[in-house]
């Protein structure tokens, strides 16, 4: 039998600031734009920058800790996997996806005009060591705020996408 391995590990910025939306059910779900920058020599010599821009969607306490001290230009660490979202246009044209789902998220470099420290913060349900929610940037300890995904996490696919339940995939 094959092994699967669907990590993937992103430093960049936000392209956008987070708007934090609710399901139904009460989780609180984004989705933010990350620009990722890689440098490298072309075959000249010459150094060329080359920017990669990726969808993410951050669930839960992950996500409101991003709504509530992130913006457009933040420099964040983000760990999750894969995830192809597929549907049909209204006109019958098939479109596909590739995302980024967020199951941990690092805040990084100092936050702009507070002068406090970035670092990392406590976990993201706020239970570390008798906490009641996430710390100020300021006080965190280096531990990275994260979130498992909630099982049903068909959120961000458009309406009748439908999608492959994990347990019909082929393989």
């Amino acid at each position: 039998m094959a092994a699967s391995y669907n990590r993937v590990i992103l430093l960049g910025n936000l392209t956008r600031d987070p708007e934090i939306r609710y399901t139904p059910s009460g989780t609180a779900v984004t989705d933010v734009g990350l620009a990722v920058n890689d440098r490298r020599k072309n075959s000249e010599g010459q150094w060329v920058d080359e920017t990669t821009y990726v969808d993410v969607t951050l669930w839960g306490r992950t996500a409101e800790v991003a709504g509530e001290y992130l913006s457009k230009g933040s420099p964040v660490l983000i760990e999750g996997r894969l995830k192809l979202d597929s549907w049909e246009t209204g006109d019958g044209q098939k479109r596909n996806k590739l995302r980024v789902v967020c199951e941990r998220m690092q805040m990084v470099g100092a936050r702009g005009g507070a002068g406090g420290g970035a670092g990392g913060g406590g976990t993201a349900g706020g239970a570390a060591a008798g906490g009641g929610g996430a710390k100020p940037p300021q006080q965190r300890n280096g531990d990275a705020y994260s979130q498992d995904v909630p099982p049903d996490d068909s959120y961000g696919v458009p309406p009748g996408a439908g999608g492959t339940p994990e347990d019909e995939i082929p393989f």
